[in-house]
């Protein structure tokens, strides 16, 4: 893997090459991503003195085979930028490698797989099978966290009521283009 220190506007000494050397360590880099082809730094000045605190501006380009990483920092020093810019690609090549290394076991599932419910502790006896209390009437009645269900029908989380007008057609196809549905209550 190449580095490239190049100045634009501005010198670069070799001091801040060996820096960026230093910085930038090869064994970390390709340990986050190991098809690392070029690593560009490009330190630029702006001579504006209204812009002293972000005068010195670093650009690190990560070229490899996946995508292309940037990281670019400003302050008053390089070397504060070469540090703000390191930690921001660096960042950012953690975060690509949780990526593709989170992926690759992935298994998606279908809808026909998903449990109905899942269980939690207080629901399951010591064997780890639902508790069920018979019910004078002889239903069944499940707890399910704090909730008691009676039945093996769907459980009704919540009722709502609404209070409707008498309306006619017209009325109702008028109501239902205000609101944008394609259904009226």
């Amino acid at each position: 893997m190449d580095i490239v220190v190049k100045g634009r506007k501005t010198e670069v000494p070799e001091r801040f090459r060996k820096h960026v050397a230093e910085k930038l360590k090869l064994e970390k880099i390709q340990r986050l991503d190991a098809k690392v082809i070029s690593l560009d730094v490009e330190v630029s000045k702006e001579p504006n003195p209204r812009q002293a605190d972000r005068c010195d501006r670093v650009e690190i380009t990560l070229r490899s085979r996946g995508p292309v990483i940037r990281a670019e920092a400003a302050a008053s020093d390089p070397y504060a930028a070469l540090d703000l810019a390191a930690e921001k690609l660096d960042a950012r090549l953690r975060k690509q490698h949780d990526k593709r290394y989170s992926r690759r076991g992935a298994r998606r599932i279908s809808a026909a797989e998903v449990p109905d419910h899942v269980p939690d502790a207080a629901t399951l006896n010591g064997n780890g099978q639902p508790v069920h209390d018979e019910d004078t009437d002889g239903v069944p009645t499940k707890k399910i966290g704090s909730l008691e269900v009676k039945g093996e029908g769907p459980l009704v989380v919540r009722e709502k009521t609404h209070v409707a007008a008498p309306m006619s057609l017209d009325q109702a196809l008028y109501e239902m283009e205000l609101v944008g549905h394609d259904f009226y209550l």
